[in-house]
């Protein structure tokens, strides 16, 4: 996604701000406590399976940027 007009540096701060918030909310409710989304009430999630699925979306794009970066520059991984 592009931004325009916003300097990197307002971006990161941003970035780190919802981080610490979403790290207050984990840190104030047990693992296995099930919530709901106001729009998908009929698929409950426990804060557990939020945590994996998020793990698993961040692994996933940055498999992605890693793909991007080796087409940019044309260096390998690890094999």
């Amino acid at each position: 996604m592009m931004v325009d007009g916003i300097p990197l540096e307002q971006l990161l701060e941003e970035y780190a701000r919802q981080c610490a918030t979403s790290n207050e909310i984990v840190a104030a409710h047990p693992l296995d406590e099930v919530g709901v989304h106001p729009d998908f009430r009929d698929v409950p999630a426990s804060l557990r399976w939020i945590m994996l699925h998020m793990i698993e979306e961040t692994a996933r794009h940055a498999g992605h940027m890693d793909a991007i970066r080796e087409l940019l520059d044309g260096s390998k991984g690890y094999y």
